[in-house]
């Protein structure tokens, strides 16, 4: 059963009477009626037991898109900037972008026959380049990389000595010892 209730229009004195309206849209049913669950069939138990396995790794999923939307989000930001300034770049950038490739090329092509030299060469040569037509910065970056790679030698060091110690110098290991060869 509906309730509506209805302001009639009409004369002043009338126009506050409210009227109550009944209305039904479905028929009463005649006893109780009582709810009954259909059991579910093979294809629902399958799918719930495939839900279930999977929720796991969905789970995962979303955390890791939730971890690394952030990072996507700087990444796609950073490549809008660098359009934006290609876009709008200064003058000479781009004879000095071909000249530090063509750097990188010819130092790949002087790499033939050793993967280690094709590892070395090319940014060898692009950061020769580089580092001419940019001297600021290269200064900054030499200064910069350097602090770097005294630290990662400095800990390279502290690492091999402590190997050194625990390895070699044990008062007991007399078979590794220097004066007993």
């Amino acid at each position: 059963m509906f309730k509506v209730i209805r302001r009639s229009v009409g004369p002043a004195s009338l126009s506050l009477l409210t009227f109550k309206v009944y209305l039904s849209l479905y028929s009463v049913p005649e006893g109780q009626s009582k709810y009954v669950e259909e059991p579910r069939t093979q294809l629902e138990e399958s799918i719930s037991h495939l839900r279930h396995y999977c929720e796991p790794y969905t789970s995962w999923c979303q955390e890791m898109y939730s971890q690394t939307k952030p990072e996507m989000q700087s990444l796609v930001q950073w490549g809008l900037d660098s359009y934006e300034y290609l876009q709008n770049a200064p003058p000479g950038f781009f004879p000095r972008l071909g000249v530090i490739g063509f750097a990188g090329i010819v130092g790949l092509l002087l790499a033939r026959g050793s993967k280690i030299k094709k590892l070395v060469y090319p940014p060898e040569f692009m950061g020769l380049a580089a580092s001419l037509n940019y001297p600021q910065q290269a200064i900054v970056f030499v200064q910069v990389s350097g602090e770097k790679l005294y630290d990662w030698g400095l800990r390279g060091y502290i690492v091999v000595e402590d190997l050194w110690k625990e390895n070699f110098q044990k008062p007991g290991n007399v078979k590794n010892s220097p004066g007993n060869k």
